[in-house]
């Protein structure tokens, strides 16, 4: 992917944020992972912050 403008990145990404709990849940796992991707050490921070913005989007965990 060619290095796309980052205040068109920072826009996407608050506009993202802002309608986060309205998006549908498979809508949201997909942002979500494709965000997250190589990011393994940053997943538990970012889901703790859209639980805490959105908390009815704050899914059960899968099962085991």
């Amino acid at each position: 992917m060619d290095k796309a403008n980052p205040d068109f990145v920072a826009a996407l990404g608050q506009a993202a944020l802002s309608i986060w709990g309205d998006l549908p849940r498979d809508v949201q796992e997909t942002l979500f992972e494709t965000a997250m991707k190589g990011r393994d050490d940053q997943r538990e921070a970012m889901a703790r912050l859209l639980h805490e913005r959105h908390p009815r989007t704050a899914h059960p965990r899968w099962p085991a």
